[in-house]
C-alpha cells in the first residue's frame, strides 16, 4: 500500500502583495513629492504589468484556494491599477477628456477608501501584518481623495506619505511570505 502525499501549493498572496506594494512604493514618492509629477508616466507600464495583472493572477489563484478575501484584495487592487493605468492612457492620449475632470477622480479615490475600510474590517480575524495594510490603505485613499477634493494639496501629500508606509508593508508581507516559506519556518512574523 503506498501514500501520496500532495505538493504544497505556493502561496499566491506574495506575488499579490508585491505587486500592490512596489507599485504602490514607487506612485506614493510622487504623492509624497520625493519624486516629480513628471514621472507618473512611468508608473503606468507598472501599473499595468504588476501593480494590475500580477495582483489580478494572484487573485484568481486565491480563487482556486478557496480565499474569498484574497480573491476580492487581489483583483479588486489589479483592477484599480488597471483603472489608474488606462485612465493616464487615455487621458494623456485624447481618447477621454481629462482637462476638466472636476472632483470625480477626488471622489474615485474616496469610494476606493470606502470599500478598503470595509476589506480592513475582514482584517480583524486575519493576521497583524495585513491589519495594519489595510489600515494604511483606507487612510491614505482618503486623504488623497479628500486632499484632492478639498484643494489641499499638504493633506494629498500626507497620503503619499502614508502610501509609503502601506507599500512598504505590503512588501515586507511578500518578503516574509517568500522566507518564510523558503525556510520552511517562521523567519519574518506576520502576527
Amino acid at each position: 500500500m503506498s501514500t501520496q502525499t500532495a505538493a504544497p501549493q505556493a502561496n499566491p498572496a506574495a506575488l499579490g502583495l508585491v505587486g500592490f506594494g512596489l507599485t504602490t512604493v514607487l506612485l506614493s514618492l510622487i504623492n509624497a513629492g520625493v519624486l516629480p509629477e513628471s514621472g507618473e508616466p512611468v508608473v503606468i507600464p507598472l501599473a499595468i504589468a504588476f501593480g494590475g495583472t500580477a495582483q489580478i493572477l494572484a487573485g484568481l489563484m486565491e480563487f482556486k484556494l478557496g480565499n474569498t478575501f484574497g480573491t476580492t484584495a487581489f483583483t479588486a487592487y489589479g483592477a484599480f491599477w488597471w483603472w489608474f493605468a488606462l485612465m493616464l492612457i487615455f487621458g494623456h492620449t485624447g481618447v477621454i477628456d481629462m482637462s476638466n475632470p472636476g472632483p470625480t477622480v477626488s471622489v474615485a479615490l474616496i469610494l476606493w477608501g470606502v470599500f478598503t475600510l470595509y476589506m480592513w474590517i475582514g482584517t480583524f480575524k486575519l493576521t497583524r501584518h495585513l491589519f495594519l495594510v489595510f489600515l494604511t490603505l483606507w487612510v491614505t485613499f482618503f486623504l488623497l481623495g479628500f486632499g484632492g477634493l478639498l484643494h489641499m494639496p499638504a493633506v494629498h501629500q500626507l497620503g503619499g506619505w502614508l502610501g509609503l508606509v502601506c507599500g512598504t508593508l505590503a512588501m515586507y508581507g511578500s518578503f516574509a511570505i517568500v522566507t518564510n516559506s523558503t525556510f520552511g519556518k517562521t523567519v519574518l512574523p506576520l502576527g
